[in-house]
């Protein structure tokens, strides 16, 4: 089982450079996307639909604003939209399917790089997303958080650990609050298969920093520990380019949680 998490940073702008080419020809059986920017009624979808997918999308009422979606090979059994919290809801960030064996939630959490008033927003996103995801974990067969979490946990995940110590993204409180996460039954599958491997997964568009390789790994694909026995291949993508971000991919063998 092959699952896809990107930010698209625009899903129209990402399709001109061949968005759904490249993932069509990955084959995965679910694709999460972040940042789509457009209501579901702008894109179109025939691609996805074309090669097999059901389409899913949660757009932010604000226009050409985050949002997520959701592309399956398989019809899931519910489609949960939001989180219950309008504050969150209404930016159009979590999406999850609900299958016999596990499910995938999509979800792009809050950048606080424009200013103290999104980085208390994402802080308060943070702290309500921890026990949120730890209780759906209990209930649920197995648990696929995807998407950019806009924090990088460790030094290994940042170009300039010393330079950013006071970015939004690599502040004390984030990283803390990662591993904390973490510690509610979830693993960091790149970096369980990967300890040590340098890889990013977004860039600046300034100053040619994806050129000289000077990134962020901000984009995860996180799962409950019930499926750490399961996982088998996390990789990133370096050479698609839709984006500012790339894809990060992941590889399940079905039936095989831990006890």
């Amino acid at each position: 089982m092959k699952l896809i998490t990107y930010n698209v940073n625009g899903i129209r702008a990402a399709e001109t450079k061949g968005l759904s080419a490249w993932l069509i020809a990955q084959n995965p059986d679910v694709i999460g996307l972040q940042e789509i920017k457009a209501f579901e009624n702008q894109f179109d979808w025939t691609p996805f639909l074309t090669a097999g997918y059901r389409v899913y999308a949660e757009s932010a009422m604000k226009p050409g604003y985050s949002g997520v979606a959701i592309l399956s090979r398989r019809e899931p059994n519910a489609v949960v939209r939001g989180c219950g919290q309008d504050w969150i809801d209404h930016e159009g960030r979590i999406l999850r399917l609900d299958y016999d064996d596990f499910s995938f939630m999509t979800v792009y959490m809050p950048s606080g790089s424009s200013g103290d008033e999104r980085q208390a927003y994402k802080m308060r996103f943070l702290d309500f997303f921890g026990p949120y995801a730890e209780s759906l974990s209990a209930v649920l067969p197995g648990l696929v958080i995807a998407g950019d979490y806009n924090i990088c946990h460790q030094a290994v995940d940042i170009h300039d650990p010393v330079g950013n110590a006071q970015s939004s993204g690599f502040l004390p409180e984030e990283r803390a609050w990662f591993g904390s996460f973490l510690e509610r039954g979830f693993c960091d599958t790149f970096r369980t298969l990967h300890p040590e491997t340098v890889g990013y997964s977004w860039w600046s568009y300034r100053q040619g920093a994806r050129a000289k390789n000077k990134g962020w790994r901000i984009d995860y694909q996180c799962i409950s520990l019930s499926l750490k026995d399961s996982l088998q291949e996390a990789v990133m993508h370096p050479d698609a380019v839709h984006s500012d971000h790339c894809p990060v991919s992941l590889v399940l063998f079905e039936g095989k949680g831990s006890s």
